[in-house]
């Protein structure tokens, strides 16, 4: 029987994600190897460490494949829904504050995606995305409108130039022109962490969101949620992005 250490330390290192799809494949028949071809490259020599080291190799492949779905089951959760506010003063009584959504980017052990109108360096949003991108185990992804980013360029706010190049190792997508030649506008504003939590905001990644507007946002987790927004902004990308190079 696998040690229980093992076990519990390799659920608090996978997502449920991560533990349903290695739980899928290994069901399917594929090796260790090909299974973990569904953990980031940065994440796979840890986790086959772990699994190895809670004893559950290939040769206890069914033990492997009931821990995984423990694992899973643990993180499945019912949906919760909690508003998050910018106020002045920090007047807002019920939920959370978009000026502490900046520990969720940071406790990302995946995944950042985010999509924003436009960034200010201000922004505490801003330096979470640089310490995330700046870690090789997370993948970001950034979705950005041209426009804003690069017309009239000011020292306060990047470029989509630079923002390929400061928050190196990121994927920058930036808004082109689609079929009719025209160039959409990017407002939609959402943080998709881990593909478990999904906070969609009205706040710019600025100071002023975060600290002095009124704001208003809804963090939902729900991985089966947070998953559908993510794929349905990977099939705009060849329609109505641009990859940006540094």
């Amino acid at each position: 029987m696998a040690d229980q250490a093992g076990p519990r330390d390799l659920g608090s290192y996978l997502t449920g994600t991560e533990a349903k799809e290695l739980a899928d494949h290994l069901s399917g028949g594929e090796t260790l190897s090909q299974a973990l071809k569904v953990v980031s490259q940065a994440r796979r020599t840890e986790v086959r460490q772990m699994l190895q080291e809670a004893g559950l190799g290939l040769d206890n492949r069914d033990l492997a494949i009931a821990v995984l779905r423990a694992i899973e089951g643990v993180h499945r959760h019912v949906t919760t829904i909690t508003p998050v506010w910018t106020t002045p003063h920090n007047l807002a009584e019920h939920g959370g504050l978009t000026a502490s959504t900046h520990h969720l980017v940071t406790a990302a052990r995946e995944s950042v995606i985010c999509s924003t109108f436009n960034f200010q360096r201000s922004s505490a949003l801003w330096t979470a995305l640089k310490e995330a991108a700046a870690r090789t185990e997370v993948n970001v992804r950034i979705y950005v409108d041209t426009d804003a980013a690069d017309s009239r360029p000011e020292s306060w706010k990047p470029t989509t130039t630079e923002i390929a190049t400061e928050l190196a190792g990121a994927v920058i997508l930036r808004t082109c022109a689609h079929s009719d030649g025209q160039r959409p506008r990017n407002h939609a504003k959402f943080i998709a962490i881990d593909h478990q939590f999904l906070l969609v905001t009205s706040a710019n990644f600025s100071k002023s969101a975060e600290q002095l507007n009124i704001e208003l946002g809804i963090r939902i987790d729900d991985p089966i949620l947070t998953q559908r927004v993510e794929t349905q902004m990977r099939s705009l990308e060849a329609h109505l992005y641009e990859r940006v190079s540094s």
